[in-house]
């Protein structure tokens, strides 16, 4: 008997019990009694039994009787306990499932309301697409974020870069979040050399480039045939700034798809380790979008459908320098923003620094990335500008005059 029962029986013999309390316990009582009263009859019929056998047998006889009904009792009463012990089985079980149950739909509801409250998914894809498209020249992401149960959700998209005149896959980045905490990204690349294939030198004092020795690129380059396209990393005889070189590349048949930037000591070395840079297409957000006017379509008694068109800004193909030096510090401030998520996809990245040179000094380039047909990168073998190139991926003829 436990101790609250005890509590409630005490306080039932003082009067002291709460009336719903006090009929709970006399009803549990009655059960009780019925079944004192059950076990009091079944005690006296097996003596009535077992008196009748010793009458009926003084030899002793009827002592055998009297064990086989014992027997029967042992086995009737296994058979009751068994029963109970599966019916407990049975209720424990159907009670932790339908806690599971309610625990997930729960769980569910949250996840839903904290990832679409202020358009946490739609920030965290930005600030991660924006972290990868900043430090890993020539490539992109479009991320699409999945709520998933228990508080998580992931970020999955593929990995791709501008060869010619297409977007080729070259892996896929997937990246989870358990509520605000995100884990790090996870890059997996078609090959291994994708990861880490950029070489950048940072211009001297005199424009040469002492390591830079690149006749085997130019080599490679010249071998290709005539109808493919390939992805060139170039590095200069002198920092432009974004305007200067996008003169540059005009006259050219190849486009520039990412621009390094220069962004103080730590692309001051020989050899950039860490670019960081912008893409030729800027990153636009949110806020920069220009959007239509919003049309509200109502759908019910009590709800309603807006919809509105978006369109990003217009920029001159090889202008509006201050544009897109705007749009990259910009970038820079929403990484700085949220640090921790973008040191997830970009470990390396060094925003306080980066970001206050950059506005000390301006944007100027040490290197780009350019695709297009080989015969015309070739080209670039006598452009002065040019002080190194090394030669990324290639594929066959797609590109458009």
């Amino acid at each position: 008997m436990s101790e609250e029962f005890k509590e409630q029986l005490r306080k039932y013999s003082e009067g002291t019990l709460p009336e719903e309390e006090r009929e709970a316990l006399e009803s549990e009582l009655a059960k009780l009694e019925a079944y004192q009263l059950y076990l009091e009859e079944q005690m006296e019929r097996e003596e009535q039994t077992s008196g009748q056998w010793t009458k009926a047998d003084p030899e002793g006889g009827a002592a055998t009787g009297l064990k086989k009904a014992k027997r029967k009792a042992k086995r009737r009463e296994k058979s009751i306990i068994r029963r109970g012990k599966w019916k407990a089985r049975l209720v424990n079980t159907l009670t932790v499932f339908a806690a599971f149950i309610v625990f997930m739909i729960i769980s569910n509801i949250i996840t839903i309301v904290f990832y679409s409250t202020g358009n946490r998914g739609e920030t965290y894809s930005d600030v991660v697409s924006s972290a990868i498209a900043v430090t890993r020249p020539n490539t992109t992401t479009y991320l699409s974020s999945n709520a998933k149960s228990v508080f998580r959700m992931n970020l999955t998209g593929k990995l791709l870069k501008q060869v010619g005149g297409e977007k080729v896959q070259m892996g896929n980045y997937n990246q989870t979040f358990l509520l605000g905490l995100s884990y790090p990204g996870v890059f997996n690349w078609m090959d291994d050399r994708n990861a880490s294939n950029y070489i950048f030198y940072y211009p001297s004092a005199d424009g040469s480039v002492s390591s830079g020795d690149n006749s085997d690129e130019w080599n490679k380059l010249d071998k290709l045939p005539e109808g493919t396209v390939a992805e060139a990393y170039l590095s200069f005889d002198h920092l432009y700034t974004t305007e200067e070189l996008l003169k540059e590349f005009e006259p050219l048949n190849i486009l520039p798809v990412w621009f390094g930037a220069d962004t103080g000591p730590s692309t001051h070395d020989e050899v950039v380790t860490s670019p960081l840079g912008f893409p030729y297409d800027p990153i636009w957000h949110d806020d920069d979008m220009l959007k239509s006017e919003v049309t509200t379509q109502k759908t019910g008694w009590f709800s309603s459908v807006s919809s509105y068109s978006s369109v990003s800004p217009s920029v001159e193909p090889y202008g509006d320098g201050a544009l897109r030096d705007a749009n990259f510090i910009k970038t820079l401030k929403l990484l700085q923003k949220h640090r921790s998520l973008a040191r997830k996809a970009a470990p390396f990245i060094e925003l306080d620094t980066s970001l206050s040179y950059l506005q000390e000094h301006g944007v100027q380039i040490y290197g780009a990335v350019a695709t297009g047909p080989v015969k015309e990168l070739l080209k670039l073998r006598e452009a002065s500008w040019v002080s190194y190139i090394r030669v990324g991926e290639v594929r066959l003829w797609n590109w458009r005059e």
